[in-house]
């Protein structure tokens, strides 16, 4: 199946999500629930929520990146009852046997998640993991701080920077998303297994680097708010929320590719509430609940029925509903090989050295 005809298919499930309804389920639980994720990627209201309708008590541990989430599990360490890991990681996650098998398809709200998201590579049967947000990277800018005002639906832009930008690019601090970006400026498969290819990648990487003022994924959001950048590589849900409160701000979808993604809710398999995780992960299913992690986010989510109670200015926000006219440049997530994924990690380690 192509990419357009599968972004067609979620963008048409999503529509229909906006006006049917569906079960939110009961919750039941009781002592500690600890997760552990991005910093300003859940709404405090729904702690409060799950508080009320439990009485389990939720903490929340941020990581700065997933290869800080992966580190942290491999060692033992955290405690965590619940993990919001990328496709990527989920993958390498089940691969090592990281996660409990919680047999999500059999939860009593799996029946509300959108027929593209009943299955994800790595977990193919939703054994290990839920649906929690998707949507793109891709970068934001203001145009009050950008050369005659515009600028050009291409990597190029942060890639090599017009005179007056240069030193003031900001970069997510993420591995895969960054040299995806490489790989799509460059025309290069984002899995090769190619040495030569991936020099290539990082001579592009290596040539940017003066011109980048700092690599983060924390504080993306008000760094743009403040003007502290014009221009910032960014998950399209940050963008909105940078829009919320700076109108006129920019989210390209560049021409020569576009990462589209998927986070997930999954339980570490030495997690010390199980059954408060299995409980959490099946509310998480429930169209309400969803929708208030989208509104908070800014991101969409994977369950039908969440649209009625989605904020309007989040469904007509092409940052976060893509228009038509981009969807062929919106590139899925690819299962890459052993080597090639080392090669983007030696690429990776020189960059930041």
């Amino acid at each position: 199946m192509s990419n357009q005809y599968k972004r067609k298919t979620i963008k048409l499930l999503a529509t229909t999500a906006l006006i049917l309804g569906g079960f939110a389920g009961s919750a039941s639980a009781e002592g500690e629930l600890r997760l552990y994720n991005w910093s300003n990627y859940f709404a405090p209201a729904l702690i409060e929520k799950f508080e009320k309708e439990t009485g389990t008590k939720i903490t929340v541990d941020n990581y700065a990146s997933e290869d800080d989430l992966l580190a942290k599990l491999q060692a033992g360490g955290g405690g965590y009852d619940v993990i919001f890991p990328g496709t990527t990681t989920l993958g390498i996650m089940v691969d090592k046997g990281m996660l409990a098998k919680i047999d999500v398809s059999q939860m009593e709200n799996f029946k509300n998640l959108l027929p593209a998201f009943t299955s994800i590579a790595g977990d193919e049967k939703r054994e290990y993991s839920a649906p929690y947000m998707w949507g793109t990277t891709g970068f934001t800018y203001d145009p009050a701080m950008v050369p005659g005002g515009k600028l050009e639906e291409s990597w190029k832009e942060i890639f090599e920077p017009q005179e007056e930008l240069k030193g003031k690019i900001a970069m997510l601090n993420e591995m895969s998303d960054v040299w995806n970006a490489a790989a799509y400026y460059t025309g290069i498969d984002k899995c090769t297994e190619d040495p030569a290819e991936a020099q290539k990648i990082l001579d592009v990487l290596m040539a940017q680097k003066p011109f980048v003022k700092l690599y983060s994924n924390d504080g993306t959001i008000d760094r743009m708010v403040a003007g502290e950048v014009p221009v910032h590589m960014q998950w399209n849900g940050a963008a909105h929320r940078v829009k919320a409160k700076k109108a006129d701000v920019v989210y390209v979808y560049p021409k020569e590719g576009t990462t589209f993604w998927t986070d997930v809710i999954a339980v570490p398999k030495d997690a010390p509430n199980m059954e408060a995780a299995k409980v959490f992960v099946n509310w998480m299913m429930s169209p309400e609940v969803a929708a208030e992690a989208s509104n908070y986010t800014g991101y969409s989510n994977a369950v039908n029925g969440s649209g009625a109670f989605l904020k309007e200015d989040l469904k007509a926000d092409p940052a976060v509903n893509t228009p038509a006219e981009y969807d062929e440049r919106l590139r899925a997530f690819k299962a890459c090989s052993p080597a090639s994924k080392d090669l983007r990690e030696k690429v990776w380690t020189k960059l930041k050295s």
